[in-house]
Formats: structure tokens, C-alpha cells, sequence
């Protein structure tokens, strides 16, 4: 299993949320990424996303993505969970990859979190309606909603037999916590220049590295191995 959050997609020009000179940094989570948010100032969240998305489809996969999508391609079974709205994971060749926040390349009814619908481009147009009538909103996540596809998360974390996490800081809940889920002693790579908080054991190793660059270099071992 990959875990794979905002720290890979920085590394091809997208904007972190929490790092230094984060998004959070420049906007208020009140504002635009909460449910309250949404019903007071709808066309400031709208505008916030249309800028994300206009961003993300401008970027391109980087070598982390990239390596990724070979790890997956050399074994099969590989799973990719992400933190992460974009779809550079997808780009680089990809398959199946689990959002937990959800994605740019799609609205989603404002009833029901997993009636989306595809978006063309990055502009989402306030006003537009889902097939069951309810308005659209950005297929993200707000904070303070539950986050529908942890479950499926937990299944694939307690099945690892190898389990990566690239590019995030496991600080965001409950994504932070499959950590917990994955079996004990199973073999665990944390890929981050930044120091980690977690209590690092003979079975948990930090490859205190870029994502290009640490990936990399354990993909490539990885596949040597086979």
C-alpha cells in the first residue's frame, strides 16, 4: 500500500495546505472548506476550487508520481491511497487510486457525498444542478465531514504487506491514523525530508528525502527484488 499526501504533488508546483506558506496561510478554513462555508459564501468556495483545479490541471506528474505508477505496473496488487484532490497520480499512469478527500476532476451532489458527476475543465459554475436536482459543490471534503472512503482505507492498510507513506506529516485525522490499521511488523518506508513525529522502530524506516528522490530510489530497489 502507498499513502501519498500533499508533499508529492508540492514537488510538481501544487501549493501544500499546512506546510510553510500553506494555502492555510493565505485563506481561512472558515471560509472556504467548511460545510458552514458552503451555505453562507457558496461562490467563494466555488472560486477557491476553480483556482485549485485551474493549478492542478496546469501541473504535471513528477517523478514521484511516476515511480508510483511503475511500482504499481511491477506488482499488480499495489494499492495508492491519497490525501491529495489532484489527479497527477492518475496521469502518470495510475490505476484505481483511492481519494479520501476527494477530487477536483469531479462535483458531487450536494445531498449525497458519493453522487458525483465529471467536470470538463477547471471552472465550475455556481448554479449548476446533479441529475437528482440538488446543487453541486466541489467533490472535496470540508472539514468537519466525514470522510467516505476511510473504511475502504482500513481494509487495504490491514492487508499490507509493504506499506509506503510519501509526502505527508501524518497530522490530518483520520487519514493520519492508518498507520494503526497495518499489521505489526510489517515492513514500513516513510519518504519525507521533514522530520517525523511518529516513533520510528526496526520495522518503520524514514527515508528523510524528497518524494522525487526517495521514491525513486525505493521503487527502484523494490522491482530489483523481484
Amino acid at each position: 500500500m502507498v499513502f501519498t499526501g500533499a508533499g508529492v504533488s508540492a514537488e510538481s508546483g501544487l501549493g501544500t495546505f499546512r506546510g510553510s506558506d500553506g494555502l492555510w496561510d493565505k485563506y481561512r478554513i472558515e471560509d472556504v472548506c467548511t460545510h458552514e462555508a458552503w451555505l453562507n459564501n457558496p461562490q467563494l468556495c466555488v472560486d477557491f476550487y476553480n483556482i485549485r483545479r485551474k493549478e492542478a490541471l496546469a501541473a504535471q506528474p513528477n517523478e514521484a508520481h511516476k515511480a508510483i505508477a511503475e511500482l504499481q505496473q511491477a506488482f499488480p496488487n499495489t494499492q495508492i491511497i491519497t490525501q491529495n484532490i489532484d489527479d497527477l497520480h492518475e496521469r502518470a499512469g495510475a490505476q484505481n487510486v483511492v481519494h479520501l478527500h476527494g477530487e477536483l476532476t469531479k462535483l458531487r451532489s450536494e445531498n449525497d457525498d458519493l453522487a458525483t458527476v465529471p467536470l470538463k475543465g477547471w471552472e465550475q459554475h455556481y448554479g449548476d444542478r446533479h441529475p437528482d436536482g440538488s446543487l453541486l459543490r466541489p467533490y472535496v471534503v470540508f472539514f468537519g465531514e466525514a470522510v467516505p472512503y476511510f473504511s475502504v482505507a482500513c481494509e487495504i492498510a490491514a492487508k499490507a504487506e509493504l506499506f509506503i507513506v510519501v509526502g505527508t506529516s501524518l497530522n490530518v485525522y483520520p487519514a493520519a491514523s492508518l498507520l494503526q490499521y497495518v499489521p505489526k511488523n510489517t515492513p514500513t518506508y516513510l519518504i519525507d525530508p521533514a522530520e517525523v513525529s511518529i516513533h520510528l522502530t526496526d520495522h518503520i524506516k524514514h527515508i528523510q528525502e524528497p518524494a522525487t528522490k526517495g521514491v525513486r530510489e525505493l521503487v527502484d530497489a523494490l522491482k530489483k527484488s523481484l
